[in-house]
């Protein structure tokens, strides 16, 4: 069904939208959406930060006597 849909079918959705909420609340809507993906970015980012520095600080804890018989 939405293989359908072309340039014109989506130009009438934009002007619906648009009639129905308005430019300025669109043009919020939009800079909600951008703040919340910069914010899904930057916690992906401190995760795989956080795993970096959790796995360099992670050693060897195999008693000695173990390791002598591998």
């Amino acid at each position: 069904m939405l293989n359908n849909i072309g340039l014109p079918g989506l130009l009438l959705i934009a002007v619906v939208v648009l009639v129905l909420f308005g430019r300025g609340k669109i043009s919020s809507l939009m800079g909600e959406v951008g703040k919340g993906i910069t914010a899904f970015k930057k916690g992906v980012k401190d995760s795989s930060q956080e795993i970096e520095d959790k796995s360099e600080v992670a050693r060897d804890v195999t008693p000695e006597t173990e390791k002598d018989k591998a």
